[in-house]
């Protein structure tokens, strides 16, 4: 079954590009078009996409508004990779915060692209740490720094949090931890459930949001 994708971007000229990109390839689909966050309910109804790629700033309703409504109205809604030209971008930061899996610049190769919607398609999620650590150093005192104090975290679970903020899979999780991989995979879905978080993308983020994990380490 091909995997079915929404293009989300005020650009034309972008649009095509993506459309192009994502038609070559057999298992991908182009299964609708918008120029504005605001379209982009209706269109993910009648289309169902697997995978939105959501352009972060848009005139009317930017990648975060859209990605928030879709996160908090759907019951199953599609993964959500935001696109931006500037990966130090504040739109960036909340968009991944309100639940998208992961962003792509819009200078990425072709197969990039291409590699980031199957990666999300398949439900895992897109962690660039240098990255997210550079966009929480930007965030640092903007809101509540309670370390995830509510969240009933065990020694345990902040172990594998703070290593999955390293950008480590499970298998180098287990292998740090000396624990087995199902185990880890256990601890790893345990924290995503106390979170709220729906993948480990939004795990790592709430924790540099919560200051429960520092840029510094």
């Amino acid at each position: 079954m091909s995997i079915g994708v929404l293009l989300v971007d005020d650009e034309q000229l972008i649009r095509a590009g993506l459309r192009a990109i994502v038609a070559s390839e057999p298992d991908l689909e182009v299964v609708g078009e918008a120029s504005d966050g605001a379209e982009v309910p209706g269109l993910v109804s009648r289309s169902r996409p697997d995978v939105v790629l959501m352009d972060v700033r848009m005139p009317s309703v930017d990648g975060i508004r859209a990605t928030t409504h879709l996160m908090s109205t759907m019951d199953n809604p599609p993964k959500v990779i935001v696109v931006t030209t500037f990966e130090n971008d504040d739109y960036v930061y909340d968009a991944l915060l309100a639940g998208a899996s992961g962003f792509l610049l819009k200078r990425a190769r072709p197969e990039e692209i291409v590699a980031a919607i199957r990666t999300v398609a398949a439900g895992e999620s897109l962690l660039f740490p240098a990255a997210i650590r550079r966009l929480a150093a930007q965030q640092a005192n903007r809101g509540p720094r309670d370390g995830l104090a509510g969240a009933g975290l065990t020694e345990r679970e902040s172990e594998v949090l703070r290593l999955m903020a390293g950008g480590l899979s499970n298998v180098e999780i287990a292998g740090e931890l000396y624990l087995g991989v199902q185990t880890v995979k256990t601890h790893v879905g345990n924290v995503l459930a106390k979170l709220g978080a729906r993948d480990r993308t939004q795990a790592v983020i709430k924790a540099y949001d919560t200051g429960f994990v520092t840029p510094a380490g």
